[in-house]
């Protein structure tokens, strides 16, 4: 599913925040990424993203080598991920429901079809009620959760996230955790970097640790 081998991504002025990087995640896995800041967390989530490029080495994701693809295929394969991060980019002029439908639309989906599919995805992480509501109207929990239902309405098969718990309650925290250990129930590969330790300490699955961007 995702194989790094010896993955390093060095940045201008000589920074390595990755050196020598290598593990392999199956499908199906739940892993979490941890380390101290700075260890290379966030350089590893964008790697698989294909947002950023390695320096060097191998990063192979569904049998496709990221480092050598063209960036005119890197949307096609992104639509096997569905992403989350800090900043999670949400359009704030529309509402919960049409923040959803954005990825459906973009794919050339029907509709009707959309509709149904963002409703569902809404439902899935409880917002379903509010669909009309604007993300302004909602809290940090309910936004990273709409955040969630937009990355996932397309059915991705990994769901890749960067601290999607950091700066929430206990509460907010702990309904993110469970939305992600149902995803992985059902099938979903599941790579979250954080430094959760909430989530770390009952992990339910495997941990990558980083180290001053090597693994520990």
């Amino acid at each position: 599913m995702i194989v790094a081998n010896s993955l390093t991504k060095r940045y201008p002025g000589g920074f390595e925040a990755l050196a020598g990087v290598s593990f392999e995640i199956r499908a199906g896995e739940l892993v979490l990424i941890t380390g101290h800041s700075g260890a290379g967390k966030t350089t590893l989530v964008k790697l698989i993203a294909s947002i950023e490029r390695p320096t060097s080495g191998s990063l192979v994701v569904n049998g496709q080598n990221l480092s050598a693809l063209r960036r005119s295929a890197i949307p096609y394969v992104r639509r096997h991920f569905g992403l989350i991060f800090q900043d999670q980019k949400l359009l704030f002029d529309r509402s919960a429901l049409d923040n959803v439908l954005l990825p459906l639309q973009i794919a050339g989906l029907p509709h009707r079809e959309a509709v149904r599919r963002a409703q569902a995805a809404l439902d899935k992480v409880g917002l379903l009620k509010r669909e009309k509501a604007n993300p302004i109207a909602l809290s940090g929990g309910e936004q990273q959760r709409l955040a969630i239902a937009r990355a996932v309405v397309n059915r991705p098969t990994v769901l890749l996230a960067d601290e999607p718990t950091a700066n929430l309650d206990a509460d907010s925290a702990a309904d993110i955790r469970r939305l992600f250990a149902d995803f992985h129930r059902v099938g979903v590969t599941v790579v979250v970097a954080t430094h959760d330790q909430a989530w770390i300490d009952h992990c339910g699955g495997n941990m990558l640790r980083l180290a001053h961007g090597r693994v520990a």
